[in-house]
């Protein structure tokens, strides 16, 4: 499914973005955005951006173009396409986001080990 071609009224442009920001903010947990996405994008829009986003992350902990393309099957235009893009505070944010939860999935698993013993 293809948008229009044709630009919208600029404040009915601003308007209906700022209420599809407002329902992805007010979406409550991991099972409500996953049904909120996957209705709202194709399967092949939902896995690039999936696939944007293991690339950056992937690029920041030091990984090869070669090991990126063979692994998540996407060229390496797009790699270079994020390695430009992820200093952009979008990026920043979701990959500060996946090191905090990796943080404290990491102190949460040596908090179980100790606490077992």
């Amino acid at each position: 499914m293809r948008t229009s071609e044709k630009s919208l009224n600029t404040s009915l442009k601003k308007e209906i973005e700022t209420v599809f920001i407002q329902i992805i903010a007010d979406l409550r947990d991991l099972g409500e955005t996953k049904v909120f996405l996957t209705d709202f994008l194709n399967e092949s829009e939902y896995e690039s951006f999936a696939k944007r986003l293991a690339i950056a992350y992937w690029l920041k902990k030091g990984r090869s173009y070669s090991n990126i393309k063979d692994n998540l099957k996407v060229s390496s235009a797009t790699i270079a396409t994020i390695q430009n893009m992820i200093t952009k505070p979008g990026f920043k944010l979701a990959l500060k986001k996946i090191e905090a939860e990796e943080w404290a999935n990491q102190w949460a698993e040596k908090i179980k080990k100790f606490v077992k013993k």
